[in-house]
């Protein structure tokens, strides 16, 4: 049943602008909404019910949803806006303002080499260690910088080891292990990241069979790779299969998945090799040669002789809710987490630390998120806690500026660039999961936050093996919640619109 309440504002930020910190004391008491009186009840406009908007949709499983006014907090209607539901990379939006909080808005990441030993007449006598910094957004454009810069500093050889760092965060080996093992979104997470640690794979099939290659290309450069390696399998399923052994990706593709041609990303479980080799190469170029990679454990102490800086954090995070990132999620929360003064071993722990944070400082009791970007299925929030907590003046002022323009379609389906509502918003998708939560402007420039999760749990409980990649039912759910998401905010826009 869907029910329209009201209650004062539970917390007072003291955010202005991505310039200043999103921390606040702790509210007093929880985020749970009072029913108004119905005397205290605005008389709503015509529109269509919410409960006959959610039993038309045709979804499956359960619906979630809360709107709220800006400013004082009232939430305007619910429907079980109590119930915690899977936020899919709707979490992404908490791990922002996480991010922002105990890192600052112009936080930069640093990646490094070093020099652990003396350089004479152009030769280090000592190791060279890539140090990473937990940047998310490190490309091969950005080795080449890093070789580049060496060579400037007038490096020619190196008569050591070169190593590699990645422990400024923990080494994880993929975020979530329920995905398939070739999902590049769901790669291994570690201080350092090349190209989102994924590789990318290409094949093309000659007179002679097929051709591929393995490398960490950008725009500029193609460096090939030995960490990860790819054989084909004369068979048509499973498309591929995985296995880790001796430090290396050991890949098998099925010739009957693969065509004439193609290219993918895969993910990478090695990344400090991976960063390795890619630098390896692109210092080749550079007439410095230098030994394979290996990776140490222990954090580097020498001359630095050439950094790379990631861009500010707020346009790392702007980037990260556009395109939905996840191992930049993972990344800047396990960062935001150390520097709350946390030592996370996991992404769990790390997203523990971040459930700790939002009930101390937003009130959010109900958090309960297994990750930073909303991949594990196990993670939970609340409606109504979500659309409060936005509903804040400086939570408004943080993620206004970064938030994605969400297009409104019209009855055909097709992009309606005239719609009078304008929505700015983080989506969430999983099979069977929907969420979308964010601000809706009214024509007369009123806003409103909300939240809505939808989510049938039974149906993700039945997925197992190949099923998880592609399972029947999941795009027609998707399609039936992204409609039902409109119609509910095209409701809020006339129900609460001036």
């Amino acid at each position: 049943m869907t029910k329209v309440f009201s209650r004062r504002a539970f917390l007072s930020l003291s955010v202005a602008s991505l310039g200043t910190s999103v921390l606040a004391d702790a509210p007093a008491r929880s985020l749970r909404p009072v029913l108004r009186p119905s005397s205290a009840r605005a008389l709503p406009k015509a529109a269509p019910a919410a409960d006959a908007l959610i039993r038309d949709s045709g979804l499956t499983g359960k619906v979630s949803f809360a709107v709220a006014r800006m400013g004082d907090g009232a939430v305007l209607e619910g429907h079980q806006a109590s119930s915690g539901l899977p936020p899919a990379s709707v979490t992404k939006v908490l791990t922002a303002l996480y991010a922002l909080a105990y890192l600052g808005p112009n936080h930069r990441f640093q990646t490094s080499l070093v020099a652990v030993g003396n350089i004479s007449n152009g030769v280090l006598r000592g190791d060279l260690v890539l140090r990473g910094g937990g940047d998310p957004t490190l490309d091969t454009n950005g080795l080449a910088d890093l070789a580049r810069t060496l060579k400037a500093a007038g490096v020619r050889e190196v008569r050591g080891q070169f190593l590699v760092w990645g422990g400024a965060l923990p080494s994880v080996k993929r975020i979530d292990k329920k995905q398939p093992d070739h999902a590049g979104y769901n790669p291994a997470v570690s201080g350092i990241s090349l190209n989102y640690n994924r590789v990318h794979f290409e094949w093309k099939r000659g007179s002679n069979g097929y051709s591929v290659a393995m490398d960490g290309r950008s725009d500029k450069y193609r460096p090939e790779v030995d960490v990860a390696r790819m054989k084909i399998v004369k068979r048509s399923v499973p498309v591929y299969t995985y296995k880790s052994q001796g430090g290396q990706d050991h890949w098998t593709v099925a010739s009957g998945a693969l065509g004439k041609g193609g290219a993918r990303w895969l993910p990478v479980r090695e990344p400090e090799i991976y960063a390795g080799e890619v630098f390896r190469t692109l210092a080749r170029a550079h007439g410095i040669t230098l030994k394979a990679p290996k990776k140490t454990q222990t954090p580097p102490r020498g001359a630095v002789l050439a950094r790379k800086s990631s861009p500010a954090l707020k346009d790392i995070l702007k980037a990260m809710l556009k395109y939905s990132t996840n191992l930049t999620a993972e990344m800047v929360g396990m960062a935001a987490s150390q520097a709350r003064g946390a030592q996370p071993g996991s992404v769990k722990a790390s997203a523990a630390a971040m459930n700790a944070w939002a009930s101390e400082s937003l009130g959010m009791r109900g958090a309960a998120l297994v990750d930073h970007s909303g991949l594990g299925e196990k993670s939970r929030l609340r409606a109504d806690e979500m659309a409060l907590m936005l509903a804040q003046a400086g939570q408004h002022a943080v993620l206004r500026p970064i938030l994605k323009n969400i297009a409104l379609r019209d009855a055909n389906g097709k992009v309606n660039k005239g719609h009078p509502l304008k929505v700015l918003a983080k989506t969430g998708t999983l099979h069977f999961v929907s969420a979308l939560a964010g601000y809706v402007t009214t024509p007369d420039g009123r806003d409103l936050a909300f939240a809505i999760f939808g989510a049938d749990i039974n149906a993700r409980d039945r997925l197992i093996g190949a099923d998880r990649e592609r399972p029947q039912g999941a795009r027609t759910y998707n399609g039936r919640a992204k409609k039902l998401q409109q119609k509910l905010i095209e409701r809020w826009g006339t129900v609460y619109g001036a």
